[in-house]
């Protein structure tokens, strides 16, 4: 009976706070700053520790955002409220996304006044996801939302997608009730029959069925603090998730079109495939020369990398894409953290910054011994995906690359 006390505590947010405050403790001078320093590293790097090798990943990745347009997104509790804070975080998200993901496409689904409507098809033009957030912050939020209507919308679209393709629905739900016309679980069933993973970021507190659906689905549930805190629960789900198990390994044929130019030709004036649709008032600034990215199997026209094409659906993407898609599938290895000492570690290996007292810890690379700071650290790791050290050192650098990582995306280049 004491076990089961015990472990109900687990989900008050005030025991979350006394295991911090317990945590803290002054130093000689009788200051608190070391300890919450140290308690700000160790949070930076947790996300790194839970990081795992030798995961197959969904590289091609069809991801849905749900995002919650009820009243209760009206609240003050997120400044300036819960919905104007979503949507700047949502365009920095997006943008990171499609930088860390080249080849995947995106979708958005609103909820509101019981029903859910399809903002954005799935797919892989940032701008036109940004733009259309953009515009979200001029709607009015209201009524409740309907967690199992925005599923089914999103349901309908990845159950067509083929068996290589990662499916992914990112649920940001800010009120504590969903008013739904039937019964969710069985939602619920057919995601996890379709291998749909579903991820859901609370703004308010853990709602029952949120947090079954990330655990039926193998996805990830979390309730945000702050505005800080919904910004790291957010950018967690911009890299690619271990693979469903229903996944399978395919050849994904590609073509890679290089740019061509209409200096010194006579070409006739056209207009690319990807503004067919755009209404002449926002079509004034397209180029109409005839120069740009042509389908190697059609040569149909498009402006911008990377795109499906229209008329025979091959995708088109450039070389960039295809390598920061790749990077995932070999990440940098998770350094070993060590105690600071001075006499042996004098600054940072990346940014030669000298080490003071404020560093309590140092990290180093398994592989090339170099020892980093913290901030070079989750760097390296988030940003840069190459260790400084093993790539000046040409011995080591050839070792890297040799693990074991499955990928569930081969490509037939043509």
């Amino acid at each position: 009976m004491a076990e089961e006390e015990e472990t109900g505590k687990e989900y008050r947010w005030e025991t979350g706070y006394e295991k911090t405050w317990e945590a803290i403790k002054e130093d000689e001078e009788g200051l608190l700053e070391g300890s919450v320093a140290d308690i700000i590293q160790r949070a930076k790097r947790r996300r790194q520790a839970d990081r795992r090798g030798n995961v197959r990943l969904g590289m091609m990745r069809h991801l849905y955002l749900i995002v919650d347009f009820s009243e209760a997104m009206s609240n003050q509790d997120l400044k300036p409220t819960r919905h104007l804070c979503s949507i700047k975080l949502l365009e920095s998200f997006i943008d990171e996304f499609f930088d860390q993901n080249p080849i995947s496409q995106l979708g958005i689904i609103i909820t509101r006044n019981k029903r859910a409507e399809k903002i954005t098809e799935l797919a892989g033009n940032p701008r036109k996801h940004i733009k259309a957030v953009r515009q979200l912050a001029e709607a009015t939020c209201s009524g409740e939302p309907s967690l199992q209507n925005a599923l089914e919308l999103s349901l309908r679209s990845l159950r067509l997608l083929p068996s290589h393709a990662s499916r992914e629905v990112l649920v940001i739900f800010g009120s504590l009730t969903t008013c739904d016309p039937g019964d969710i679980t069985v939602t619920i069933e057919s995601l996890k029959k379709q291998g749909v993973r579903c991820s859901v970021v609370g703004l308010a507190a853990e709602v029952h069925v949120c947090r079954r659906l990330s655990r039926e689905t193998g996805g990830e549930f979390g309730v945000v603090l702050d505005d800080c805190h919904y910004r790291d629960q957010l950018f967690m789900h911009v890299e690619p998730p271990p693979a469903a198990s229903c996944l399978e390994s395919s050849l994904i044929k590609m073509g890679f079109p290089h740019h061509t130019t209409a200096e010194g030709k006579e070409t006739p004036l056209t207009i690319c495939m990807c503004h067919l649709d755009v209404p002449a008032a926002e079509a004034k600034g397209v180029s109409h020369s005839g120069a740009g990215y042509f389908c190697p199997q059609c040569c149909s026209r498009y402006c911008e990398l990377p795109v499906e094409c229209r008329a025979c659906g091959l995708t088109l993407v450039s070389a960039p894409h295809l390598a920061r898609s790749y990077h995932h599938l070999f990440p940098v290895e998770n350094f070993v953290e060590m105690e600071q000492n001075l006499d042996l570690h004098k600054q940072c290996y990346a940014c030669q910054r000298s080490y003071g007292d404020h560093d309590k810890h140092v990290y180093e690379c398994g592989r090339c011994s170099q020892v980093f700071c913290l901030d070079c650290d989750l760097f390296i790791h988030d940003t840069l995906h190459t260790c400084p050290g093993c790539a000046t050192n040409q011995q080591t650098f050839h070792l890297m690359g040799s693990g074991d990582n499955g990928s569930s995306l081969s490509v037939n280049l043509i």
